[in-house]
């Protein structure tokens, strides 16, 4: 089935994970890394009400959230700095410029190509910069401007409906969090788990573009 448009998640696939930063910063300090990541960014394959979704639904400000998740931990008797905890992104040894060729890879095919991002307003401007966005994508899909996060399958769908892709089935989704790639398989469309290494999932890739 010939493919019309891939999908890429940001943080995760052009950037370290920030589950993965949450959890190296609960080990730091002797914490359980789990309870880390369910008192940061809360139960993260489903949309509630937690600090951090009602975030990246562009309901609260950054400060707000930090509030509130800040709260959480002091009541969990965990100590949470974000400062700290997103600090550790910094530290991500693994070559990125290979996610970067592999969206030129795509488009060199003629397919479309969107970012849909779980994000939050603040960030916005800081994260496309590291990006050549109008160079690499034909839009971006951001829960903070939407309204609405994955893995709620109405983002998925706005973005189809945006590129213009008819059926799901014709549209690949990268993302590194495996409730996201799950939800967008529920709606019919390819999807593939991003690892730590990015190169085995943009192998994938490449083998089903040319399969």
């Amino acid at each position: 089935m010939t493919i019309e448009a891939v999908l890429w998640d940001y943080g995760g696939v052009f950037t370290p994970s920030p589950f993965a930063a949450a959890q190296i910063y609960a080990r730091a300090q002797g914490a359980d890394p789990d309870e880390m990541v369910r008192i940061v960014f809360g139960p993260y394959d489903t949309d509630t009400d937690h600090a951090w979704h009602r975030l990246e639904r562009g309901e609260l400000s950054f400060v707000d959230a930090l509030r509130l998740i800040s709260a959480d931990a002091a009541t969990a008797g965990v100590r949470f700095d974000s400062g700290e905890l997103f600090s550790t992104m910094a530290g991500d040894d693994v070559d990125r410029s290979v996610v970067i060729d592999a969206v030129r890879a795509v488009r060199a095919r003629g397919i479309h190509t969107a970012i849909v991002t779980n994000n939050i307003r603040e960030y916005g401007d800081v994260w496309r910069a590291r990006l050549a966005i109008d160079e690499l994508f034909d839009l971006v899909i951001d829960s903070c401007e939407e309204g609405v996060r994955k893995p709620d399958p109405a983002i998925f769908r706005t973005a189809l409906e945006r590129l213009e892709v008819a059926d799901p089935a014709r549209a690949m989704f990268l993302d590194d969090f495996e409730g996201n790639v799950l939800a967008a398989r529920a709606l019919g469309m390819q999807a593939i788990l991003v690892g730590p290494d990015p190169r085995p999932a943009l192998a994938e890739l490449a083998a089903r573009l040319e399969g």
